[in-house]
């Protein structure tokens, strides 16, 4: 009896719980004490009309449904010397009502008057019709924000409900509720539900993981139902069925919206919408205007989509989506519309159509899984699917398949005359050119004979990036390290050659690739500055974007090896601006990871920091696409300390590297390794490092070595490697030796422009409370005098406390301290 007892009063308790909105509460008070009309909106749920019966409890007013309401009860309210309260709610039910205007008219009326405070309540924003009296009248506007329950609220409200979750559970259940009252109400009424039928002592404990997701599953449902009956079956039957319809996508257009659901009210449609809750999200870019539907409101469309509709019905809006994405090059999100239906039709077709665009946009790594979903006799029909299997192979460093889907299209090549077989040759060309795992042998021969073919109209080739969204060339698309043993000559005799079968994506790289090959040389920087300019230039008018960025890659490291990081930061930073404005979306992430590369020479340890929280997790998988991001990471890792980080990583790496025949990676990856050993303590990094130099030497490539300045510098000094001595060829020998003296003395300049590159004493810096207080106060530009009288402190100890932090952060001066804090996200 006892136990009922408890329980009766739990339930009791859900009945009555309620957290005040301190914010709304306020605005309605103000408005209550200055007689000003209050207008209260947000979605079914937020707490509107609990606010307003809460505040009011203790007072007469009347109360009117603007759904149901007439002209003549409006107008009945006699005017009189005692103020009155006059709620009207629902104003998005106005729509409902035949006189509308008349009730508008009304409403504004009452709105005008001295003896009434009018409160007006709806799931809308202020209307259009309102906006004139609103400005005239001023209102107290309460959003739904206001309503909604924050982090306090929300503790305060479990607190108050006995609830018990575990931090895990109450982390989700506060994405789930999203500050709504209605949710959090919900949850309440089925958690105790669910505890019913648990011992006593259970109460104390939270739900198993098992438990906690029935909770939620029935939480939701009964939301869903809720939204149903109370709100959605009150609209009229166009706006249910458009609303279900355009659910299936994220956000939509008018023309998207008119291409889904075929009809032709769009416009008309979405301007009643509007106005009937606070369901939609519009964003206007431009001359565009993008619609979203409200998340909950998205999943409860669909939910009610499924219930409503024929299979038939609902593959025909899936279908109907995904044209418009692919109509719209959105080839990802087509493939999702189409997968949902399991349309493998349409899906074979975006496929097609992905070959069929430049390669630097093929989205193969993206859309592996489509493809390895496609029925074999489906893909040997077809030579551009037959193309796309074979790069995608290949990128996923399954070589054998690469080759074995290569011999099929060769096979269609011949078994077909006419276009078929000009189509398959051509796919033949490109992979000759572009297969990742090929390396560049016989590249020369390669591109010489498809010169031929392409002046001769023989076969019609797609362009291919060689820089895969790099800031280079030499190490881009594929590795071109052997054509550096021979730049200058190979620039004088296949440089037209190269550019004419690459077509936009040739521009300017022949001045590029020199610029590149001298720099990794170690050659004037003047040229390399020259050359890289004049590449840039040519770019620009009527190339590619991608080989703009490898033109200011190549200025920003003669920044970084002449001491100027910071130029070299305000450079990427401007490029970034202009690939932004370009719409190149897959260059941004290899400028962020480039900036981040001058964050590891200015030791700025904030911007290190954030951009590992978001970079490419190589535990997940291992993209090849990423290989920029993965090798900057082990830097990362290295700086941190996390040495077994960095070794796991730079295996990895080591092996895509051997497999796709990639020379410049395998000697950074060599050297990095070779500083891992030796942090590591394994006597193996001598043999390491001898291997990366010797073959460094090979191509004479000093700076791959050189831009690892002190991180490199120990091993450099430590080293029994010497430089190779030639026989029969003294000149050799002389130029190995020259090289070698450049390596060192070039370190050197780089250990003394950034001596904390890579230094893991980058150590963590604890600042007291006091200490970090005046900091802040000294970047706000105040002097010690007025930080003590800030602080209640004597000036001594103000001056006591920053030498300490001084002495912490290893700097000399409040600039010092003030940028060395920064870098360190203290402040």
């Amino acid at each position: 009896m006892a136990e009922n007892s408890m329980w009766e009063e739990m339930m009791q308790g859900e009945k009555i719980c309620y957290v005040k909105p301190r914010r709304a509460i306020r605005r309605l008070k103000a408005a209550d004490e200055e007689n000003i009309t209050a207008y209260i909106y947000g979605v079914s749920g937020c707490g509107k009309t609990e606010l307003v019966m809460r505040y009011l409890k203790n007072r007469k007013y009347t109360l009117f449904n603007a759904g149901l309401v007439t002209v003549e009860e409006l107008r009945e309210i006699k005017v009189s010397k005692q103020r009155k309260t006059v709620v009207i709610n629902s104003l998005h039910d106005m729509a409902m009502q035949n006189d509308t205007e008349e009730i508008r008219e009304a409403i504004i009326e009452l709105v005008e008057r001295e003896d009434v405070w009018l409160i007006l309540s709806g799931r809308c924003a202020v209307p259009p019709w309102l906006t004139a009296v609103r400005y005239r009248e001023v209102f107290y506007v309460i959003g739904e924000q206001e309503l909604l329950f924050d982090e306090d609220q929300a503790d305060q409200y479990i607190a108050m409900t006995g609830m018990i979750f575990s931090e895990e559970q109450l982390a989700k259940e506060k994405a789930y509720c999203v500050g709504m009252p209605i949710g959090w109400s919900i949850t309440n009424s089925v958690y105790w539900q669910m505890r019913m039928g648990q011992d006593e002592k259970d109460v104390t404990k939270p739900f198993s993981d098992e438990e906690y997701r029935t909770m939620v599953g029935e939480a939701l449902s009964q939301m869903w139902d809720y939204l149903e009956y109370h709100v959605y079956d009150r609209w009229e039957i166009s706006i249910q069925e458009f609303l279900m319809e355009v659910a299936i996508v994220e956000d939509f257009t008018v023309y998207m919206a008119e291409m889904i659901t075929g009809r032709n009210d769009v416009e008309s449609l979405l301007g009643r919408i509007q106005w009937i809750g606070n369901f939609m999200d519009i964003v206007r870019n431009g001359s565009e205007t993008v619609y979203k539907l409200r998340n909950q409101m998205r999943i409860s469309m669909i939910r009610r989509l499924r219930r409503k509709y024929t299979k038939e019905q609902i593959r025909k809006l899936y279908e109907n989506a995904g044209l418009y994405y692919q109509i719209s090059k959105q080839p990802l999100k087509a493939l999702s519309m189409y997968q949902q239906v399991n349309d493998t039709e349409r899906i074979a077709s975006v496929l097609i159509d992905n070959v069929r665009i430049a390669p630097n946009n093929a989205y193969y790594y993206e859309l592996k899984q489509y493809y390895l979903k496609l029925p074999e006799e489906k893909i040997c029909k077809s030579p551009e699917l037959m193309c796309g299997m074979s790069m995608l192979q290949s990128l996923l460093l399954n070589t054998e398949e690469s080759e074995r889907w290569y011999r099929e299209l060769q096979k269609y090549a011949k078994e077909h005359t006419g276009s078929e077989r000009r189509s398959a040759k051509g796919k033949i060309l490109y992979l000759d050119i572009g297969l990742p795992h090929r390396g560049s042998d016989h590249m020369v021969e390669i591109l010489k004979n498809a010169y031929l073919l392409l002046l001769d109209k023989e076969v019609k080739i797609q362009e291919f990036s060689v820089t895969s969204n790099q800031a280079s060339q030499m190490n881009g698309g594929k590795d071109f390290c052997e054509w550096s043993k021979r730049d200058r000559e190979l620039a004088g005799s296949i440089g037209k050659i190269v550019e004419f079968v690459l077509g936009k994506y040739g521009k300017g790289l022949v001045n590029l690739a020199l610029a590149e090959s001298f720099f990794e040389k170690g050659g004037d920087n003047y040229e390399v500055a020259m050359l890289a300019n004049k590449g840039r230039i040519q770019a620009e008018a009527g190339g590619k974007i991608e080989q703009c960025f490898v033109g200011d890659g190549m200025l920003a490291w003669l920044h970084i090896i002449t001491g100027k990081v910071k130029e070299a930061e305000e450079l990427l930073t401007r490029f970034k601006g202009k690939a932004q404005q370009e719409n190149a979306e897959r260059i941004l992430p290899n400028i962020d990871t480039f900036l981040v590369r001058c964050a590891l020479y200015d030791a700025d340890k904030a911007a290190i920091a954030k951009w590992l929280a978001q970079a490419p997790d190589e535990e997940l998988i291992f993209s090849i696409y990423d290989r920029f991001h993965y090798i900057t990471k082990v830097r990362v890792y290295l700086q941190n300390g996390r040495n077994e980080q960095a070794y796991h990583l730079l295996l990895k790496c080591a092996y895509y590297a051997k497999v796709m025949q990639r020379t410049y990676i395998d000697i950074e990856v060599k050297l990095l390794l070779a500083i891992t050993q030796y942090r590591m303590g394994e006597k193996k990094w001598d043999e390491t490092l001898g291997e990366a130099l010797t073959k460094a030497e090979e191509y004479h490539f000093v700076r791959i070595i050189t831009r690892e300045g002190a991180a490199i510098r120990p091993l450099l000094l430590a080293t029994s490697w010497k430089p190779s001595e030639v026989e029969k060829n003294p000149a050799q020998t002389r130029k190995n030796k020259q090289f070698w003296a450049k390596v060192q003395d070039e370190t050197e300049k780089m250990a003394r422009f950034y001596p904390a590159y890579l230094k893991v004493g980058v150590e963590e810096v604890t600042l007291s409370d006091t200490m970090l207080r005046i900091l802040k106060l000294q970047a706000d530009g105040m002097s010690k005098e007025k930080i003590a009288a800030e602080l209640n402190m004597t000036t001594a100890n103000v001056k006591y406390h920053t030498q300490q932090i001084y002495k912490r952060l290893g700097v000399s001066n409040k600039a010092g301290a003030v940028m060395e804090a920064g870098k360190r996200g203290l402040i």
